[in-house]
């Protein structure tokens, strides 16, 4: 017997031997496995932190304007940003060992499972902020053991290499709070509609809950259960000193206010430029789709929220709600090229089609400055004349006759200056000029002046009838009214990723195209469309305008059978629309081809109210200026009824004086113009002071 009890106890020790040696070895692969994890964690390094994210676009003042997403709200809230109430709610609710654990909360975990166990179900959390970070970045919200030791493994790698602030903020910018608003900052915009740092204690107790169930305890849904969690939450922070209980009790009872809406649901500003800013942030900065819509930028734009406004509000007054015609107009900075308003149609919700960018249409004659000075270049001043009348261009190289015509075929039969025929816009004129130059001038010094479209070698280009974007005239534009300096386009001044990285930012460069002094004296010329002095055979063509006008403009409009334009521009904007039919269709010249002057004139006046009067600075040498009689060219005598005050480049200014009026009483008295009545306009063009 003693023997027995002597085999049965060293078979006991055996077997507890066997048993410890077994448990030491399953514990030291369970510590190697561990490690092996951690090492493979470590090499692994930090898993990245970039989530879907709303890309906001903001006007030049800041305002935001706008935002790129799929439906989801998303913004990022600096820690610093979010309330201190709501950061605390969070913790105390969610995970009040935040920061004394290492990514997992082990008697958390153990009381999850006794509840499980008893009540032979999964009815207790126990993931830490950590693990649910971990699993809002990187995976399904699905329950297996796959996605449990998924998650483990990437709260492991959180741990690693973020911070508790880090992984917090990341945390606070990725949970759901329903309706679509992913993180605090979409979440407090959404229901109080203020900033997230702006959150009273009631106000975050209360947003804290809603993670929990979105669809139980949004207050929106049920007042009464975001209360009962609210109060919960309340009693935590209490518990977890982060509030007194004075304070818990008045956060309860205080009365909320909710909005049940996002900032940005109703009708986008300007939604045809911020078209053309996505465009630019692919073309330009060669930013892919889903970077653009969910990359989390911040991009800040050159638009004026005030001209914009001015813009819309124009087109509307003036074109009719019943007519089909559609409107582009862009406004410009001459001096950065800065796109301060865009119209791009009647209505983006009917046409998102850009007509203002995208539209390829026919100039007409505001294509006449960029011809004469061509012409300034080759030897011609604002006095060169040539003559106007009927005329049939005969051509030696099997070419077909042209036979342009003047609008309503008036024609002065007789010499005009360069600067009378780009005031009441002659074609005669024009055509003479070109075929002069050769027709490859014209076309050389369009793309001298940013036009990017194909121009046709014939002797109506000099008539705008090769097709051009309303964007780049008001570029080409921009070139004289900044005095012959290069720009572009420009829609996006900074561009900022989700951390607030600048990875773009518009630099300004100066680089001179246009020669000063010529540019200036077009500019001067182009202020004639505005001066009656200058009529004679046909009225200037912005004489329609004038009386709206209270400050020195230079500009042209322009016309075709289906166009309507008008570009014009003061030293501190440039503004160039046009009006017509998508389909082509003729225009009613009674009504419809008054549309761009009325838009013009009347967005100019508004946008530019407030600021300076501001006159066009000759250059400081290379120009002259001089009063001359405005029908022939030549220097003015007192005896002259009209004299204009006009600048020439510096040794083409003319030496002869007029003779045809000396001795008939030439004075102010016999102005046919009127232009002894009280001064503008404007101050009866030139000088101003």
């Amino acid at each position: 017997m003693e023997v027995m009890t002597n085999h049965g106890f060293r078979k006991t020790v055996k077997y507890l031997r066997a048993l410890i040696i077994i448990s030491l070895i399953g514990m030291i692969c369970m510590l190697v496995l561990f490690l092996g994890v951690l090492a493979y964690a470590k090499i692994l390094g930090p898993p990245p932190l970039a989530v879907p994210q709303s890309t906001l676009f903001f006007a030049d003042d800041g305002t935001l304007i706008g935002e790129s997403n799929n439906g989801q709200k998303r913004y990022w809230a600096k820690l610093n940003d979010i309330s201190p109430d709501l950061v605390n709610a969070t913790i105390a609710i969610e995970d009040k060992n935040f920061y004394e654990h290492h990514g997992f909360d082990y008697k958390r975990i153990a009381g999850a499972v006794l509840a499980d166990i008893k009540a032979f179900s999964k009815v207790q959390g126990a993931s830490t902020i950590t693990q649910q970070y971990a699993r809002n970045l990187f995976l399904e919200h699905d329950k297996t053991w796959t996605r449990k030791l998924t998650e483990a493994f990437y709260a492991i790698r959180l741990e690693m290499n973020y911070s508790k602030q880090q992984i917090l903020e990341g945390y606070l910018n990725t949970i759901y709070y329903g309706n679509g608003a992913y993180g605090v900052e979409a979440a407090s915009q959404y229901y109080y509609g203020k900033k997230a740092t702006d959150l009273s204690l009631a106000e975050a107790s209360l947003l804290a809950g809603i993670p929990k169930g979105p669809g139980i305890y949004s207050p929106l849904r049920s007042f009464e259960n975001a209360k009962a969690r609210q109060n919960i939450i309340l009693q935590s922070m209490v518990k977890n000193g982060y509030i007194k209980k004075d304070a818990a009790q008045i956060a309860a009872g205080q009365r909320l206010v909710f909005v049940g809406e996002h900032p940005t649901v109703k009708a986008r500003t300007a939604p045809y430029f911020q078209d053309a800013v996505k465009k630019a942030l692919k073309n330009q900065l060669h930013l892919d789709d889903r970077t653009i819509a969910l990359g989390g930028l911040k991009v800040y734009t050159t638009l004026n929220m005030k001209q914009q406004e001015a813009a819309e509000e124009q087109v509307n007054r003036y074109v009719s709600k019943s007519s089909e015609i559609q409107v582009g107009l862009v406004a410009m900075d001459p001096k950065n090229g800065n796109v301060k308003a865009m119209v791009g149609g009647r209505d983006y919700e009917k046409s998102p089609f850009n007509r203002a960018v995208q539209a390829v249409r026919q100039p007409g004659s505001t294509i006449k400055p960029l011809l004469y000075y061509a012409a300034l270049e080759h030897g011609f001043t604002p006095s060169s004349t040539m003559r106007s009348e009927f005329t049939k261009f005969q051509f030696d190289d099997g070419q077909a006759d042209y036979t342009p015509h003047n609008f309503n075929n008036k024609y002065a039969d007789g010499e005009i200056t360069l600067a009378q025929a780009l005031a009441v816009s002659d074609n005669i004129f024009a055509v003479k000029t070109h075929l002069f130059l050769g027709e490859e001038t014209l076309i050389d010094t369009a793309k001298k002046f940013g036009l990017s479209t194909k121009m046709s070698k014939v002797p109506s280009l000099a008539l705008g009838t090769s097709g051009v974007r309303v964007i780049e005239m008001a570029n080409a534009y921009s070139m004289f009214a900044n005095g012959g300096k290069k720009v572009s386009p420009n829609l996006i001044t900074r561009v900022e990723d989700f951390n607030g990285n600048v990875i773009y930012e518009k630099e300004n460069k100066e680089e001179k195209v246009l020669d000063p002094a010529k540019a200036f004296v077009m500019t001067q010329m182009m202020t004639g469309v505005f001066d009656p002095k200058l009529s004679g055979y046909a009225r200037v063509t912005g004489s329609t305008i004038i009386n709206d006008l209270t400050r020195p403009y230079a500009g042209k409009s322009g016309s075709t059978e289906t166009d309507s334009w008008m570009i014009g521009f003061s030293p501190q904007l440039v503004t160039a629309v046009w009006a017509g039919y998508d389909i082509g269709k003729p225009l009613d010249v009674t009504a419809e081809k008054t549309y761009a002057k009325n838009v013009w004139a009347n967005f100019m006046e508004e946008a530019l109210d407030g600021k300076p009067v501001k006159a066009f600075k000759p250059p400081k040498e290379g120009v002259i200026g001089l009063y001359v009689d405005p029908t022939n060219g030549k220097l003015a005598t007192r005896d002259c009824p009209v004299r204009r005050f006009t600048y020439y480049v510096t040794g083409t200014e003319p030496t002869e004086y007029c003779t045809e009026h000396i001795g008939k009483g030439g004075s102010k008295k016999h102005d046919k113009n009127g232009d002894d009545q009280k001064t503008p306009w404007y101050k009866r063009i030139l000088p101003w002071s």
